[in-house]
């Protein structure tokens, strides 16, 4: 079992930054890929970024550029710092474990999630 707190949403202007942290207790979190994931009102849950267990990083597009996913193995904890926020950024953002030996961007793949932090960006 893995266990994942985010923290760090909250309201933000247009151009504005956040941080937003995943704290993991449980299993080996180096062993796990952790992924962020949001959802906005009315949509489907969307892939934002993982950082995989072999160190591989993958982003949507939309994020390229602004967002910057990192891990840090000894405080079980994985960070999405997230710069020049859009109001299309707004949504409640999740991180999820996923143990599998291959990093995936699909949510069904990922077998822990946390409880998820709002973000809401203004203009």
């Amino acid at each position: 079992q893995v266990q994942l707190v985010e923290s760090g949403g909250g309201l933000v202007q247009a151009g504005g930054s956040l941080r937003l942290s995943c704290a993991a207790s449980g299993r080996t979190f180096s062993d796990y890929t952790v992924g962020w994931f949001r959802q906005a009102p009315g949509k489907e849950r969307e892939f934002v970024a993982y950082f995989s267990w072999r160190g591989r990083i993958w982003y949507i597009d939309s994020v390229k550029g602004r967002f910057t996913i990192s891990r840090d193995n000894a405080k079980n904890t994985v960070y999405l710092q997230m710069n020049s926020l859009k109001p299309e950024d707004t949504a409640v953002y999740y991180c999820a474990a996923d143990g599998a030996a291959y990093a995936s961007p699909n949510p069904g793949n990922y077998d822990y999630w946390g409880q998820g932090t709002q973000v809401t960006v203004s203009s």
